[in-house]
């Protein structure tokens, strides 16, 4: 596979993944025509803390996902999510377990009305 947008991140050095993140907020903050000022002050961090993400450096994580928000960036987080699973055998339970018709009520059990007369 020769394809060059595909990255074997598990290969890659903790190192090398921050870099390949700092260089995808640069690239999107810079697509977006916004400076490193810009988008700091709006993201509530300093230009320094940008500057340190968008080369690859050790930054809290609150201020990343505060970049994310101001570039709208933040669908990449939708890796995240957990999908509940269930297995096919607790499937095949709730399966059974469903009603397949319904009982008719007997005229013993329905609530007479009285209806006043």
């Amino acid at each position: 596979m020769n394809d060059k947008s595909y990255i074997k991140w598990e290969s890659m050095s903790d190192k090398s993944i921050m870099e390949t993140i700092g260089k995808f907020i640069q690239s999107h903050r810079l697509n977006q025509n916004k400076s490193q000022s810009q988008v700091a002050t709006s993201a509530g961090i300093s230009r320094s803390t940008l500057s340190l993400l968008e080369r690859g450096e050790k930054v809290r994580m609150d201020s990343f996902i505060q970049v994310l928000r101001v570039l709208d960036l933040l669908y990449v987080m939708d890796i995240f999510n957990i999908q509940e699973q269930i297995s096919p055998i607790e499937y095949a339970k709730l399966k059974k377990k469903q009603r397949k018709k319904a009982t008719p009520q007997h005229v013993s059990d329905r609530k007479q009305e009285d209806l006043g007369w």
